[in-house]
């Protein structure tokens, strides 16, 4: 086998011990739930913008920040907010970390305490609002209207500046959902308030799961355990209906946007612009995502999808009487379409907007005006546009981040709206993540490099032309320690042609004529990867604790993972697991072609997905691997959700060959190797039934596997509690893939 590995000038980083009494790592010292850890981490600092000033939010004290030099001068402690608020135990603000400057022009500082949230004017040094909510399930203030959204006890209500308070629902329950995220958190959906920009008007979702089944998850702290079941919609069942409110505080009337699932349900006011079709069992069911609001507070704007995921519309609604306006673009695919980003309208022309989409098969720019007409792509070429950070209304350009220079790097860009010249803002080097100023005249741009543990850099964006200054630089914080090898390169996929990225973590004191025994960590599905620029080329510190212990740890990024592209995503439609084993192979294949490591002790160990891949891998090829270890891993995919399932998958009655072949329960009775399974026992993204049901055909087939369960933890391991599973994870490696001494 021919293999293709990148120079080593380029992707290739080496940390050597640098003396004999340097220390050796815990996991309290590496895993997030350690005591120890955020003393390894590397220096930071909070940062905010006021406007286009920067500031800096510490613990104890707000600072202003020269953008020019660096200078740092006090706004104000966290003694003087406490006093100007006249705080009691409850209205006590414990830090300032989270501290923002909702108003560019006023010296207005919002802050947050234990039961309300306040905004004091640290110039005339008192408090001039305050609302006293507490442990509401979901919520969103406007700065403009100053209006509160907020969902308690499963009701929505809105209260206005002046404390009025205005219940918009009676009918919210556990079934009934109201202003919280819908369709289990797909298409980038993350809340379900949304403020017009004037704020006098809210939209906000609501989820009837009334009829979702529920499955039994089980509370075992009472004496006699109890029920506290999940509304859980699985591939090819039923799911949930969703419709979106518009409340208007001024006239306080509820308008509900007549949504196709409205039209299903006979309402006499039906258009025709959304002739749902769909070969779905439940073909009523469509999904509404990247809700917008146009710039005049007038009209709503959101991506409509049909239940197959292949048919996806923009469309406008009227807010005040929610009928539709218009469909302003669709577009379908023969595999799925997947709108994640809301429409944006460019600050100096509220006519125009810019839309995301892969049409052209890269995550692209284009812009459109208002009656839906594109009038060009602004970007394009075979690399993704991974954000949109806002635009710099001065130069008239959209600042984005994306992979441009190369596959694994983030960097940012000004794209001139006009030419579509793209200027960099960055060093070119590295993963950055940008915060744009009001004006998106200044930048903060927090990056690494595999060098570089973490830097800041302040960038003022004028004419095009970025001057840069230097916050930041952390030094090593590993620099005391015994730091192992960390290198990156490339492989062939089993298509023989694309190129595909891993990182390869060894021990401190790599000897080439020595043979280790190898782990290859796994995650391989959509919308993530594993390797990039970033310091230590992306490594998990679990995998620094493996190299400790004399370990090489391989990590690769197989088709189906992000940032590639539509096809190198789309791969692995309606066979998940089979393309991104072949992959996994040859990964698998370069290791056995390196004469330091033991092809008789190789490993694989992943997580949700991942642990569908290592089972996967344990099972299909089970004289390879001698040793896994399977987190939350899927078993078959019809005991997975409708939205995530059925795009990937379909349904098992649309395609019961592809669900028959990524059954993990067919493969139970090939397992050799020691996996062990563990998962959370209250996990609501792969519900035990996982995991059970394949111990179930394991014990049907006589094979062996081990495993162990985390009591009242869900998908992840939260707390201190993840320092004990990653040690389970070691000692299992340790216990049957362990170095010869």
């Amino acid at each position: 086998m021919k293999i293709k590995v990148l120079a080593l000038s380029l992707f290739c980083l080496v940390v050597s011990p640098m003396s004999a009494q340097q220390k050796q790592f815990t996991l309290e010292d590496l895993n997030f739930g350690g005591v120890n850890f955020n003393q390894l981490r590397p220096k930071n600092t909070w940062l905010t913008w006021w406007g286009d000033q920067l500031v800096e939010t510490d613990i104890e004290e707000c600072r202003l920040i020269d953008p020019k030099t660096g200078k740092k001068t006090t706004l104000f402690t966290l003694d003087d907010i406490n006093k100007w608020i006249d705080s009691d135990e409850h209205h006590y603000v414990r830090h300032l970390a989270a501290a923002t400057f909702p108003y560019p022009d006023k010296t207005i500082v919002a802050v947050g305490t234990k039961q309300a949230f306040a905004l004091v004017d640290f110039k005339a040094k008192q408090i001039v609002w305050q609302d006293s909510l507490s442990g509401q399930q979901a919520n969103s203030w406007n700065p403009v209207s100053k209006a509160t959204a907020y969902v308690e006890d499963h009701q929505l209500y809105v209260l206005d500046a002046e404390g009025n308070k205005e219940q918009l629902t009676a009918d919210g329950s556990r079934e009934i959902v109201y202003g919280e995220s819908v369709h289990r958190n797909e298409w980038g959906i993350d809340g379900g308030l949304f403020w017009s920009p004037d704020g006098q008007r809210l939209a906000f979702y609501r989820m009837d799961q009334s009829m979702v089944t529920d499955y039994p998850q089980v509370d075992i702290a009472p004496r006699i355990a109890e029920v506290q079941p999940d509304k859980y919609p699985m591939a090819g069942m039923t799911s949930h209906t969703v419709t979106i409110g518009v409340y208007d505080i001024n006239t306080k009337e509820l308008t509900y946007l007549m949504t196709p699932n409205i039209i299903k349900g006979g309402n006499s006011l039906a258009p025709v612009y959304f002739p749902l079709k769909s070969d779905s069992p439940t073909d009523s069911v469509c999904f509404f995502t990247n809700i917008a609001w146009s710039p005049d507070s007038k009209t709503i704007y959101l991506f409509e999808l049909n239940r197959d995921q292949n048919d996806c519309r923009l469309v406008s609604f009227n807010a005040e009487t929610g009928l539709p306006s218009d469909e302003l673009y669709r577009e379908t695919s023969p595999k799925y379409v997947e709108p994640m980003h809301p429409i944006q309208f460019l600050p100096w022309d509220k006519s125009k907007f810019i839309m995301q989409s892969q049409k052209d098969g890269y995550n692209h720019l284009y812009l459109f005006n208002e009656k839906g007409e594109c009038i060009k792509q602004l970007t394009s070429g075979e690399w993704v546009v991974m954000e949109v950070l806002g635009f710099n209304e001065k130069d008239k350009s959209v600042i984005i981040a994306s992979n441009e220079l190369k596959p694994l790097q983030r960097n940012l860009f000004a794209v001139d709206i006009k030419t579509g010249k793209r200027t960099l803002l960055d060093n070119g080097e590295g993963v950055h993540r940008g915060k744009l100023s009001k004006s998106g005249l200044y930048l903060y741009d927090r990056f690494s490099t595999p060098t570089i543990p973490n830097a800041i850099n302040v960038t003022k964006i004028s004419n095009l032309k970025p001057q840069t200054f230097n916050l930041l630089t952390a030094e090593d914080p590993w620099k005391d320690y015994e730091q192992p090898e960390f290198m990156s390169g490339t492989i062939k996929a089993a298509d023989g042609v694309t190129d595909l990225y891993y990182r390869m973590v060894k021990p401190h004191d790599f000897d080439p004529n020595k043979k280790y025994p190898t782990v290859v960590y796994v995650y391989g599905g959509p919308h993530a990867h594993n390797v990039d620029a970033s310091w230590h080329w992306s490594s998990r510190s679990w995998e620094t604790y493996m190299a400790q212990k004399g370990y090489i740890v391989f990590i690769l990024d197989n088709r189906g993972s992000e940032n590639r592209g539509r096809d190198f995503e789309q791969a692995t439609f309606r066979q998940l697991g089979q393309i991104e084993m072949q992959d996994q192979m040859k990964g698998v294949e370069f290791l056995k072609s390196l004469p330091y490591v033991d092809a008789n002790r190789l490993g694989v160990h992943g997580w949700s997905f991942g642990g569908f891949m290592t089972i996967s891998l344990m099972t299909n090829y089970p004289d390879v691997f001698k040793v896994g270890v399977a987190g939350g891993p899927v078993i078959d995919w019809k005991w997975y959700e409708v939205m995530y399932g059925e795009r990937y998958m379909d349904t098992p009655e649309q395609n019961p060959e592809g669900y028959a072949k990524t059954s993990l329960l067919n493969q139970a009775k090939n397992l050799k190797g020691k996996l062990q399974i563990i998962i959370g026992n209250n996990d609501p993204t792969v519900v035990p039934q996982h995991a059970l049901s394949f111990i179930k055909a394991c014990i049907e087939a006589g094979t062996q596997p081990d495993f162990f369960v985390y009591p009242g933890e869900e998908h992840n391991m939260r707390g201190h509690a993840s320092v004990h599973l990653h040690e389970r994870i070691t000692q299992y490696f340790e216990d049957y893939l362990k170095p010869i001494k």
